[in-house]
């Protein structure tokens, strides 16, 4: 009599149960490596944090407020990834958190992405500490969620590496379309599932900062000045690929794999960029910047392919979700929105009316601002002109488009600034004016391009890939804008 009746367990659900008994709620409140998530108008939200030494999660721990199946995520992540491999946290999924959980209803699924989201914003952030013993078949690979370099991680898969993958976070602008970037992050989402798919764990850096300073400042001051950028050169020369390589080091990758269509070629001084077997897909000239020593630990599996639909059809053979995924023809944060609406926006440059002149200066009508034409430009100029009309220069204190007939564009002299060369001068022979334009023959005189023949529409600002053969010897940035006095020089 008297004695208290036996306890009889609860037979919770692992749902109830990580409600019942949240793990880690509270845990590293205040440590540098969180990442959230939520916070929509239904008020769900969570964050996440990670401690990692070496190559384990040590600890983890969550905050949540709003729905029961936020809270209870964020006590399945924490069970999860606490104790874990940093490869083994890398590669959980909002799937694998659901099934944490018993298998969440689509009405639940949201706190499990949420979770999945905060997660990986704190594990990139955490990778500063990462150590993993260096192995000689480890490849990181870069993904940005199309078919290019999810091919390029099939093939390393294929190759029997170890594979991880890594998206970079660029930019994040509400009024670009970020599902039509590759570097935003919607982006990041669906690479990180496509990566997931693959079994290949996934990290995300955020590089946003980086990108700012060395890209989009450039891009806005540049067309300020009446030059036309080369963003994607600039982007893959000083921040992607060096990003990338030290997250490759700290992971003890020995090699770093992307979607590029391109090739490295050696010689007796060590690799250069070489270009691609499809003359039609080549991305030489946007790695033109590429150090030499950085070469020494990338690979481009997709150079040696025949084209695009040598790329489809692998990825279709292993049943990839983004065989048929179209190409994206923006810069990354240009997605969705216009050059002029962007510079507004980010750069403070307005319209401002201007005139449109001939070659002798006689007016022939306005234009809305000069930042607006491009060099060699002949569409939306508003003239009528028995024969057709191109943009041939612009002055930017003045405000003034110049327009002429094409041979007004052609020059066989090209005044080069910032000249980077990966071997001696004497041996180039070529040179690429622009991205999609076909090779000139060339020589390289102190900072002046004599070209074998006649070019059209070189535009200050542009990248001159200099070569040898389909190799990068170095590039420069075109300097001098093509007045007619330039125009029919040599």
């Amino acid at each position: 009599a008297g004695a208290y009746p036996e306890r009889v367990p609860l037979d919770l659900s692992p749902f109830d149960d990580h409600l019942d008994a949240p793990r880690g709620r509270g845990r590293l409140r205040g440590h540098p490596h969180v990442g959230s998530a939520g916070g929509a108008a239904c008020g769900d939200e969570i964050r996440i944090a990670v401690q990692v030494d070496g190559d384990r999660v040590t600890d983890a721990g969550f905050e949540a407020t709003g729905c029961a199946a936020v809270r209870a995520a964020g006590s399945a992540v924490v069970e999860t990834v606490r104790g874990a491999s940093f490869a083994e946290a890398a590669l959980v999924s909002t799937e694998s958190i659901s099934d944490a959980l018993g298998g969440l209803p689509p009405g639940r699924m949201h706190g499990a992405a949420f979770a999945a989201d905060a997660l990986h914003e704190a594990l990139g952030l955490a990778t500063e500490h990462i150590r993993l013993a260096p192995a000689a078949r480890r490849t990181l690979v870069a993904m940005s969620g199309g078919v290019d370099s999810a091919v390029a991680a099939q093939l390393a898969l294929d190759a029997g590496h170890e594979v991880l993958a890594v998206t970079l976070e660029l930019w994040d602008d509400a009024g670009t379309d970020g599902t039509r970037s590759c570097c935003s992050p919607q982006a990041v989402t669906v690479a990180r599932s496509l990566a997931h798919r693959m079994g290949i764990p996934h990290v995300t850096l955020d590089v946003r900062d980086g990108f700012r300073g060395a890209v989009v400042d450039d891009y806005i001051s540049e067309h300020a000045a009446g030059r036309t950028p080369n963003p994607c050169v600039r982007c893959n020369g000083m921040v992607r690929f060096d990003a990338m390589l030290a997250l490759a080091e700290s992971l003890g990758a020995a090699r770093l794999a992307t979607g590029h269509y391109a090739r490295i070629a050696w010689d007796e001084h060590g690799p250069l960029i070489r270009a691609a077997v499809d003359a039609r897909k080549d991305q030489s000239y946007v790695l033109a910047r590429l150090r030499p020593d950085a070469l020494r630990r990338i690979w481009f599996p997709l150079g040696e392919l025949e084209g695009k639909s040598d790329t489809r059809a692998i990825a279709r053979a292993h049943d990839l979700p983004v065989a048929e995924k179209p190409e994206s023809q923006d810069l990354c944060f240009l997605a969705g929105t216009r050059a002029p609406e962007f510079l507004a926006r980010h750069g403070n440059i307005a319209d401002a009316p201007g005139a449109i002149v001939d070659e002798s200066g006689r007016s022939l009508g306005t234009h809305p601002g000069q930042h607006r034409f491009t060099i060699g430009q002949r569409r939306g100029l508003g003239v009528a002109a028995p024969l057709p009309l191109y943009v041939i220069d612009k002055d930017p204190s003045a405000n003034t488009v110049t327009i002429g007939p094409k041979n007004s564009l052609e020059t066989k002299q090209i005044e080069l600034e910032d000249v980077t060369l990966h071997r001696d001068a004497n041996m180039i022979d070529r040179v690429k004016v622009r991205y999609r334009s076909a090779p000139v023959g060339c020589r390289l005189s102190a900072a002046t391009l004599t070209l074998e023949e006649p070019v059209h529409g070189a535009a200050p600002g542009q990248t001159a890939c200099l070569m040898k053969g389909d190799a990068v010897i170095g590039c420069g940035t075109i300097a001098v804008p093509l007045r007619r006095e330039v125009a029919h020089a040599g």
